[in-house]
């Protein structure tokens, strides 16, 4: 990979966490982060569970979990904070400064394969359209992308979903102008002329397609199930917390009825988590399916051929992720799923 390794592994490597990191937590959050204290019912352990989520549409709905005392009601003494940086969260729970993150399939096992001991306890969605490469009127198809500068945030998800759609053509990262820079500044610069394609996620995909003759040339939707995307703790929480563990996915699930039962006002709270008008979000439904617990249950099974399959999906990132030298290593992936939480919550439905 151009430019030098994946920085998530620089940093298991040092062992720390900058001082810039620190302050990027919460950097877009006017509020900081935020808490949801159980109060009097003090959850199974009482202590604060740190999670960290960023802009995603997959990911916005722990902000209704949050607004709308969905923790609190649990049980549970939650910090929510809200991360500018999508890397940083990452960085974040590799270094323990979070003990739940929101993130992607292909960046858990980034991590792992690094060193950083995750589980996913929770399958949030699939990508089906959100995450995208959108170039100018130039490119017309991914056979059109040699030779164009394209420009993602290198390392995470949309630059692995540019390197599959090189890969799928016959062509490899060698074949175009990479630029590595941050998601916000890659759709900001190439809504400002400055690239001839981008790969980013929504909602950054808004302002990206706001460049005249901008358009989607590739997305996650011509790659079922390559882009999932979960809650993922540290194996020490679930290890030291399993009743809290438990009691965080119940939760999650009770903000998905709870969206269920009042779309317009829950999501006029993921909206304006988003910097999106409520039409601007309700745009994106279609690119980002949730799950329900039998479909995350579903996924959890190990199918082999089967991309749906979150077992078989790990597989096929991994040795991708060595091929195109993001990972030096592949991830071990015994015990990376968690599905006993889902399943515990399924069966107390009387479902499982």
């Amino acid at each position: 990979m151009r430019n030098g390794t994946r920085r998530i592994a620089t940093t298991i490597a040092a062992g720390l966490l900058t001082a810039g990191l620190l302050a990027s937590c919460g950097s877009s959050d006017s509020g900081g982060s935020s808490s949801s204290d159980g109060g009097s019912k003090g959850g199974a352990s009482g202590d604060v569970i740190k999670i960290g989520y960023s802009a995603w549409p997959g990911w916005f709905p722990l902000a209704v979990a949050d607004q709308e005392k969905i923790f609190a009601d649990a049980g549970l003494n939650v910090e929510l904070t809200y991360f500018a940086d999508y890397t940083a969260s990452l960085d974040a729970l590799v270094a323990g400064k979070v003990d739940v993150n929101a993130q992607t399939l292909n960046d858990t096992i980034f991590g792992v394969a690094a060193g950083s001991d995750q589980k996913v306890i929770v399958v949030g969605d699939n990508s089906t359209g959100n995450d995208a490469v959108i170039c100018d009127e130039s490119v017309k198809d991914v056979k059109d992308l040699k030779g164009k500068t394209i420009a993602a945030e290198e390392g995470v998800v949309d630059h692995f979903l540019l390197l599959q759609a090189l890969d799928a053509e016959g062509l490899t990262q060698d074949d175009i102008d990479f630029v590595g820079v941050k998601t916000d500044a890659a759709a900001a610069g190439f809504a400002g002329g400055q690239f001839d394609c981008v790969a980013v996620f929504a909602p950054f995909t808004v302002q990206a397609l706001e460049r005249k003759g901008s358009h989607v040339v590739v997305s996650s939707k011509d790659f079922p199930g390559v882009i999932p995307d979960h809650l993922v703790a540290t194996a020490d929480f679930v290890k030291d917390r399993p009743e809290d563990t438990q009691k965080l996915v119940d939760a999650w699930y009770a903000t998905l009825d709870a969206i269920k039962a009042d779309p317009k006002g829950t999501t006029a709270i993921m909206a304006k988590k988003a910097g999106l008008s409520t039409k601007e979000y309700d745009s994106l439904a279609e690119g980002t399916t949730l799950f329900t617990a039998d479909e995350a249950m579903d996924a959890f099974e190990d199918r082999k051929g089967d991309a749906t399959s979150l077992p078989e999906m790990a597989r096929r990132i991994n040795p991708f992720l060595v091929d195109s030298g993001l990972a030096k290593d592949e991830a071990p992936l015994d015990g990376l799923f968690a599905p006993e939480f889902t399943k515990a919550y399924l069966d107390d439905k009387g479902e499982g």
